[in-house]
């Protein structure tokens, strides 16, 4: 149970940052949408597009460094599952 709830944990923790970027400039494109009265089902798919990839450029090492060390404990715990 604790591997389980640890990866959920991790997949939680590694996803937020791309979920938040998404979430946040969907809202400011709705926002512009309904301003504007442009009813462009397609406007929003460049601007997050272009913010997760800054986001990944952003986090991306952080990311890369919560993976590895979950899965450095998760390779070292395997010995005390075993007994």
């Amino acid at each position: 149970m604790s591997v389980g709830t640890g990866a959920l944990g991790t997949m939680l923790l590694l996803a937020m940052p791309l979920l938040l970027t998404a979430l946040v400039i969907g809202l400011l494109v709705g926002i512009f949408q309904a301003a504007t009265q442009i009813n462009e089902m397609t406007l929003s798919f460049i601007p997050k597009l272009v913010g997760m990839a800054v986001t990944m450029v952003v986090a991306g090492p952080w990311m890369l460094k919560v993976i590895v060390s979950y899965t450095r404990e998760l390779i070292e715990s395997i010995p005390s599952m075993i007994r």
